[in-house]
């Protein structure tokens, strides 16, 4: 009896405390398809199952183990998922820790908070003209009342504008909008869930509202700070080069402005010039990571790698296999692969980049037990591309990861000589480019440049955020191309890849005006992986390669 009252107190706790935070509380759907258990624990009760495309609330996470607690409208506790099945939006710092099992005591219904999702916690702001638009989803506000006029803001999903007039010919209404110019911009009337009498405001017929002339938006390209390397000054053609990749983002849609948002990074390695946009910005980390822990690796061989640690490197860095990833994972940490991952996570801190972390293991491995991970506030942007909180980049941070390796290999110095105390040789990291040459998916980067021209690379995407990471060794000279897309739930591999190989068949032709490029290469994706054949494992463990 003192059980089921205890079971039921927790319950009262949590559901208050998440009745509280209704409003603002993050919310989960499906990658595809997860299972609901009654408890945090792969064999505990199954309760059902859920799928994409619907979100609910969360109302519980583990403080032991990654699992999230899942309730309905009425937040009430539907049950526990494992938090890799997941596609998390909002914040989960708020949500209170519980361990609780459900369903093993049913729920008394006088405990049940009666709030429902979406239901106002607080008095509507007072208007003057007593009506407002509700923003049910991402908007453009604009200039005037047509779409091809200047964007001015964006309206996202909660937001209520107050509305000044509505248009006589045209379904577009004025709303208050301060960012403005002239304080007031245009909405299409359909983008809003109408509060009160619009008609009974002022109207207008006027076409042509001759308001003063917008400042172009500048664009974003700025120089950026380069751990461990002080890069040379942006020279004209430089600069140029990164307006028009720019525009290139900018016409694919991926605004920064918005929540569909892209970032690059671009560095000369003759001339040490370098520049990037979206550099604020964190993304997950994807597979883009395992450069990373390629290096962490071999940071702690002492010899070159044997024919069982050559095969898992191989693997991880060509295949991107991620059991293979975790294996050596658990070698960096003494059999951990936690450990290691937060092993991975301190040289990175040693070379400066504090932006990129990695605190788990690969997910889908059945050989390994999930631990509670830790996650890292930082000073890059961790919202806007909703990054996974264990494993988060961007995109200079990665491309001062890869020019560390490249002055290593090539120049023989750099912070992984100076920083390590001789734990990195020139050997070592002759040996991280050679397997990333190996690295061929037929897409992305890849097809950017001609098929004979070396690169040495690393791509990674999840379903909403996809990248690529790569060192060009082109015949006008060697360079840094760095470039992440995000788009909310689901990003087109498709779509994504097109704009990556434009991005990428611009700098190779920036750097090789001679013979440039007529167009992207239309290669075959392989289906599958395999070493079968390559002579890349045998090239790894060779004493004399790369020294």
């Amino acid at each position: 009896m003192r059980r089921v009252i205890f079971s039921l107190i927790v319950f009262a706790v949590m559901w208050a405390a998440a009745a509280v935070l209704a409003q603002t509380a993050p919310t989960a759907s499906a990658i595809g398809q997860a299972n609901l258990r009654a408890a945090p624990d792969v064999h505990s009760a199954l309760l059902g199952e859920i799928t994409s495309g619907s979100r609910y609330p969360i109302i519980g996470r583990s403080q032991f183990v990654p699992w999230l607690l899942l309730g309905d409208a009425q937040m009430q506790p539907l049950g526990w998922v494992f938090r890799d099945l997941l596609d998390v939006q909002g914040d989960l710092s708020a949500v209170p820790f519980t361990e609780a099992p459900i369903n093993t005591v049913p729920p008394t219904p006088s405990l049940m908070p009666s709030l429902m999702l979406g239901e106002p916690t607080q008095a509507s702001p007072v208007s003057a003209s007593g009506v407002f638009g509700l923003v049910n989803g991402e908007i453009n506000i604009r200039y005037e009342p047509r779409v091809d006029s200047a964007r001015v803001g964006v309206g996202r999903a909660g937001d209520r504008l107050t509305v000044l007039r509505w248009h006589t010919q045209l379904p577009w209404v004025e709303v208050a909008y301060p960012p403005s110019p002239t304080g007031t911009a245009w909405v299409l009337l359909e983008l809003l869930q109408i509060e009160g009498d619009l008609y009974s405001l002022p109207s207008t017929s006027q076409i042509n509202f001759l308001l003063p002339t917008l400042t172009p938006t500048p664009s974003a390209v700025e120089q950026p700070v380069i751990a461990g390397f002080t890069p040379a000054p942006i020279s004209p053609a430089f600069r140029a080069l990164g307006d028009e990749l720019w525009s290139v983002m900018l016409s694919a849609g991926f605004d920064p402005a918005t929540s569909r948002l892209g970032g690059l990074f671009v560095m000369d390695l003759r001339t040490g010039e370098a520049l990037a946009f979206g550099d604020n910005i964190a993304f997950s980390g994807t597979s883009i990571s395992k450069i990373a822990i390629l290096a962490t690796y071999f940071s702690q061989l002492s010899a070159p790698p044997n024919d069982e640690q050559a095969f898992n490197i191989a693997q991880m860095m060509i295949c991107s296999e991620n059991i293979n990833t975790n294996r050596l994972l658990a070698a960096i940490g003494g059999g951990n692969p936690y450990a290691g991952a937060e092993r991975v996570t301190n040289v990175l801190d040693q070379i400066g980049l504090r932006r990129s972390f990695i605190f788990t293991p690969f997910a889908n491995d059945p050989f390994i037990t999930p631990q509670a991970p830790r996650t890292r506030t930082t000073d890059a942007n961790q919202i806007a591309a909703q990054p996974d909180p264990f494993n988060q980049m961007t995109v200079t941070e990665t491309g001062a990861l890869l020019n560390s390796i490249y002055q290593c290999a090539v120049n023989e110095t750099g912070p992984l000589l100076t920083n390590f105390d001789s734990a990195f040789t020139p050997g070592e990291c002759r040996r991280m480019l050679h397997v990333m040459s190996y690295n061929e998916i037929g897409a992305l980067i890849e097809s950017g440049v001609p098929e004979d021209v070396r690169i040495a690379h690393k791509h990674g995407w999840i379903n909403d955020t996809h990248g690529d990471a790569a060192i060009v060794f082109s015949p006008g000279g060697d360079y840094i191309l760095v470039t992440m897309l995000h788009n909310p739930t689901w990003l087109n591999f498709e779509e994504s890849s097109a704009v990556i190989e434009e991005i990428s068949m611009r700098v190779y032709n920036y750097f090789n005006p001679s013979a440039p490029m007529l167009s992207t290469r239309d290669a075959i994706v392989p289906a599958t992986c395999t070493l079968f054949g390559s002579p890349v494992i045998d090239e790894l463990m060779l004493l004399q390669f790369g020294q």
